[in-house]
């Protein structure tokens, strides 16, 4: 059976991100010709080439990038320990792996984690964004702790996992003065015909809408479809059209944006989640979250 070299794994770790055998070996008070030779191990042991030179330059290959990620989170965890052990038990802060779907707005996203936020003893937020099937993936090899949604998990996915619903609201439409001025009265039927901002169609909101502007012969003028949530918020607030955004968030964007709201669909729901590995919950800050109260968030 091989063992790892750690030792040879830092050494890559460092050169890798100092950018040359050079200055890892600056760093490192050795020789160039020493590191080159603990790497030239770590590839032989591996049976992998994890470096190719580009001109002057040592530039990772495929395989040398995937164990990159590797070394780097073994040595992120190791200084983690030892911050750990030096800070003594009362005062380690519990750390919460999460995941949150890139259709989350980052402002639902602060409401939902601020009972973890205001937790005591602290606890230390490792936060990664993506598409849900990715963090998905993550969940089911307990790299993630949690996955927060406005998607529950599907039955076709084939990961063991279990939804938690967090808050759901309506969906309000926003304008600038000039388009508020305009469009304010007659609610809903004022959408008819008026410049849009949208989700892209990939997303929960605008599916919904979609749906509901079929139902009611509402058939806006659509200017842009945004992926980015906040691109869509910084686009509408520059009042050429009018945008949708959850309910629970109407006040925050209002005063950020300077923009006003039109009306509210509250029989369109947008829902939020907590996914977890696992049906009962374990993980402190998750059991703090999925437990607050959250009246104000389900008007």
């Amino acid at each position: 059976m091989s063992f790892l070299n750690y030792h040879h794994l830092m050494y890559f770790w460092t050169v890798a991100r100092e950018g040359g055998v050079a200055r890892a070996a600056e760093k490192l008070h050795l020789s160039s010709p020493t590191i080159s030779a603990q790497i030239h191990e770590l590839e032989e042991m591996l049976g992998e080439q994890l470096f190719e030179r580009r001109g002057r330059s040592l530039v990772l290959t495929e395989m040398g990038q995937f164990v990159f990620k590797y070394a780097d989170e073994i040595f992120t965890l190791g200084r983690e320990l030892m911050d750990a052990v030096k800070l003594g038990p009362g005062l380690r802060p519990t750390k919460l792996n999460i995941g949150i779907a890139d259709g989350v707005p980052k402002l639902v996203s602060l409401l939902l984690l601020e009972p973890v936020i205001e937790l005591e003893p602290a606890v230390c937020i490792v936060e990664q964004e993506g598409k849900p099937d990715r963090l998905f993936t993550e969940l089911a090899t307990y790299r993630l702790d949690v996955v927060i949604s406005d998607m529950p998990i599907g039955a076709g996915i084939q990961i063991r996992a279990y939804n938690h619903l967090l808050a759901e609201c309506g969906v309000t439409f926003i304008g600038g003065k000039v388009l508020h001025g305009k469009h304010a009265r007659n609610f809903p039927r004022t959408l008819d015909g008026a410049p849009m901002y949208l989700p892209t169609r990939n997303t929960s909101m605008r599916r919904s809408l979609d749906q509901y502007f079929d139902q009611n012969d509402i058939h806006p003028r659509i200017l842009g479809e945004f992926e980015d949530f906040g691109l869509l918020k910084t686009f509408g607030a520059a009042g050429r059209a009018l945008f949708p955004v959850p309910a629970l968030i109407t006040d925050a964007v209002c005063r950020q944006y300077d923009v006003k709201p039109l009306g509210t669909l509250d029989n369109l729901r947008e829902r939020y989640y907590a996914i977890s590995p696992e049906r009962k919950l374990k993980h402190p800050a998750v059991v703090a979250m999925c437990a607050a109260p959250r009246k104000e968030l389900f008007r």
